[in-house]
């Protein structure tokens, strides 16, 4: 089970007023019949109403339910649940099986998550997938009009342009079931009027859907790892049940960091893992829209003992834990690192083998530098080679473990920059 604290029931909430709203109520005044199981945990809040509120939490998705008529996700009386719970006063006692009415609410949610494991009648899935790639590539020919118009009126014209303009075209991809290039398009429509070196970005991106708009149009002459490597740049995803009765890889997994991106839409959180025995580094995806909270994340430097699925495609592959992983107590070790000349190859041998891969993991060893003058944040390894750090809200934080000096910096490096996810003490990778 994922490690929960104060922090993480703070994350899981939908906005800071649920939050403040669930400390009020995190005291023993408003509850009964609370009790939890290792996976489990219940309890009744008494409301302004009569009736008081059954809620109900599954630690393993986690996922909430809760009879008031907040339309939030958790609610106040979920995180408060949870506060009270992480909080440890020991009110709420540990049983060896839930309550009925709790009970069945998690076998039906067991119920459902089997169904969506149930193999596919083959006949199904194939006349499935040839209506989508009909669908995908009338969006594509539509999608390939659009990009020559704005490559003939100049990219100084489309950075004039509205963000709805951007946003339209956006619409039409995602109902041509192309939500992975959908959501490209809506980035850029920020990022033309934002970024300093705008013009080289828009080009490069260009130049990215372009391809990938041919390579879809030679689709039978693909191989299948770069027919996987344009299915998951486009946003066609691989079942969950394909993943888990292909390839596994059993090993013990260090949690080298993780990043969430937020963009109102759709949440996305990527947690790099690392095989102790195998020397495989993964990506394990989460998703979250419409409020819905996203899985806890590992802290970085604990390890996971667990079978992973392998998704098709180029390394640095995606996975998911097919059964539920053991975390060991003790800390990890992190590769050794490496400077930032051979990292920079590594994103250029990941380029060459997908031209869609946007980011590979890396540990450098370097240090932080803060920005100074007209000079942004960057970090620098030993030999005095230096790139921009990106999203450096955690730049303090991490300044204050290193003390500025070199170390052991874990992260993920892009085409623009080095984003920072651990670094590490003298007890193992701590969470920048």
């Amino acid at each position: 089970m994922p490690r929960w604290n104060v922090a993480s029931v703070e994350k899981a909430a939908p906005d800071a007023a649920s939050l403040a709203a669930a400390r009020r109520l995190a005291t023993p005044g408003p509850w009964s019949e609370t009790g939890s199981t290792e996976t489990l945990v219940w309890g009744k809040c008494q409301g302004s109403g009569r009736t008081p509120y059954q809620v109900s939490i599954d630690l393993s998705g986690p996922s909430y339910r809760c009879s008031c008529p907040s339309r939030k996700f958790p609610c106040k009386h979920a995180l408060a649940l949870l506060l009270r719970w992480v909080q440890g006063s020991g009110e709420i006692t540990e049983v060896s099986a839930p309550v009925d009415e709790v009970q069945e609410w998690a076998a039906r949610r067991d119920e459902r998550r089997a169904a969506t494991r149930a193999p596919v009648d083959p006949e199904t899935r194939a006349r499935r997938q040839a209506e989508r790639r009909e669908v995908m590539s009338a969006g594509l020919v539509d999608f390939d009009l659009w990009l020559g118009d704005l490559v003939r009126a100049g990219t100084a014209q489309a950075r004039r342009q509205p963000w709805g303009w951007w946003d339209t075209a956006a619409a039409r991809l995602v109902d041509a079931q192309l939500p992975g290039l959908a959501e490209r398009l809506r980035a850029m429509g920020s990022e033309v009027s934002r970024r300093d070196d705008w013009a080289d970005h828009l080009l490069t991106e260009l130049g990215t859907w372009w391809s990938v708009s041919r390579a879809w149009s030679a689709w039978d002459a693909l191989d299948e790892r770069t027919r996987a490597d344009v299915r998951a740049y486009l946003g066609w995803p691989v079942p969950t049940g394909e993943v888990r009765a292909g390839e596994t890889v059993d090993d013990t997994w260090l949690v080298l960091g993780a990043h969430r991106t937020e963009d109102g839409r759709l949440h996305q959180q990527r947690t790099w893992l690392h095989g102790e025995a195998t020397g495989h580094v993964v990506q394990l995806l989460d998703f979250a829209a419409g409020g819905a909270p996203l899985p806890l994340a590992h802290l970085a430097g604990s390890r996971l003992t667990a079978t992973l699925g392998l998704y098709p495609g180029s390394a640095p592959r995606r996975a998911l834990v097919v059964d539920d992983p053991e975390v060991s107590p003790d800390p990890g070790t992190p590769p050794a690192p490496v400077s930032l000349t051979t990292a920079s190859a590594a994103l250029v041998r990941a380029w060459a083998d997908n031209p869609w891969t946007v980011r590979v993991p890396v540990v450098v060893r370097a240090a932080l530098r803060p920005a100074a003058g007209r000079e942004a944040a960057s970090v620098v390894d030993a030999d005095g080679l230096a790139v921009p750090l990106l999203d450096g809200d955690e730049l303090w934080t991490a300044l204050a473990l290193t003390g500025g000096g070199l170390t052991s910096l874990v992260g993920e490096l892009e085409s623009g920059g080095f984003r920072l996810l651990s670094v590490l003490g003298d007890r193992g990778l701590v969470t920048a």
